[in-house]
């Protein structure tokens, strides 16, 4: 399995030898770009368009311009993540959920977009997740059709199980040939993503031969099905660095290692390097608390 450092330090791409994650949001205002060192991979920022606004706000023709303009000045682009809709219920119906132990972020929702009005009632999960569905391969084909030469993947995107299927139908049904595609993505599995179901999609997925990518994924999730993944991507490092020690020997003047190659260097170690049974242990990132 390929690890992507997942980062918000978007000037790393320039200093570190290894393969990056790296959102559009890190990206989209710079006016200046570093030449990529490593491979790297390019998230679309979905999750927290989604949060705090409950829609796209660019459209695809704008962010093939802009992922044209990253493989041109940076250089070494794998792939580059669709404008995906993820199928959390919290992104899909909004700070009316209730949202697991210990999150607190605020989801605008997306009833606008799924075109209910005030007072109008919610849809049930599974409709509104046919929307997602539905969004996420239109938009996914559109980026082919206007850029056929860019490495956009296509993204399974559900909740439970049978619905990543019929997601994977949608693509079938629209002419794609998902286990051609040199990498697939697997969305909304990465706040639940050590537990046994996230495990039975994927290997429902990898037993059809797609190449997956799981975003997101844990040291918890690596040790239980990360020999099924092509590869995962993680930034849960830059969490556990902000409520955990600053790390010895290190120089910069921050209190807290939340922007540390260093800090995050060895965590990308552990996540790959440890011995078996090594899923037994507790890693820095993989239980954030939020304040």
């Amino acid at each position: 399995m390929k690890f992507l450092l997942g980062t918000h330090m978007a000037h790393w791409l320039g200093e570190l030898d290894v393969s990056l994650f790296v959102s559009r949001n890190r990206l989209k205002d710079r006016k200046s770009f570093p030449q990529a060192r490593a491979p790297w991979a390019l998230d679309s920022g979905g999750f927290t368009e989604l949060k705090d606004h409950g829609r796209w706000r660019i459209t695809a023709t704008l962010y093939v311009a802009e992922v044209r303009r990253y493989a041109e000045a940076i250089g070494r682009l794998e792939w580059a993540a669709p404008l995906d809709w993820m199928c959390e219920p919290w992104v899909i119906f909004g700070k009316n959920w209730h949202l697991p132990l210990g999150h607190r972020d605020r989801f605008e929702g997306t009833r606008q977009a799924r075109g209910l009005q005030p007072g109008d009632p919610e849809q049930d999960l599974a409709a509104a997740v046919r929307f997602h569905q539905r969004q996420t391969v239109d938009n996914y084909l559109e980026l082919k059709r206007l850029a056929p030469d860019l490495p956009f993947i296509p993204v399974l995107q559900g909740w439970r199980l049978a619905e990543y299927e019929a997601c994977a139908l949608m693509y079938e049904q629209a002419g794609i040939d998902l286990a051609a595609e040199p990498v697939v993505g697997l969305g909304s599995v990465c706040r639940r993503q050590a537990t046994a179901e996230i495990g039975a999609i994927v290997t429902t997925f990898a037993d059809r031969g797609l190449r997956l990518h799981g975003f997101g994924v844990k040291s918890q999730g690596v040790a239980r099905y990360g020999h099924l993944l092509t590869s995962a991507d993680s930034m849960a490092w830059s969490t556990g660095a902000r409520y955990g020690k600053r790390l010895p020997g290190c120089t910069h003047r921050a209190a807290k290692c939340q922007n540390c190659p260093r800090y995050a260097l060895r965590w990308r170690s552990r996540v790959l390097h440890q011995p078996p049974g090594w899923e037994q242990l507790s890693f820095p990132g993989d239980h954030p608390h939020h304040p």
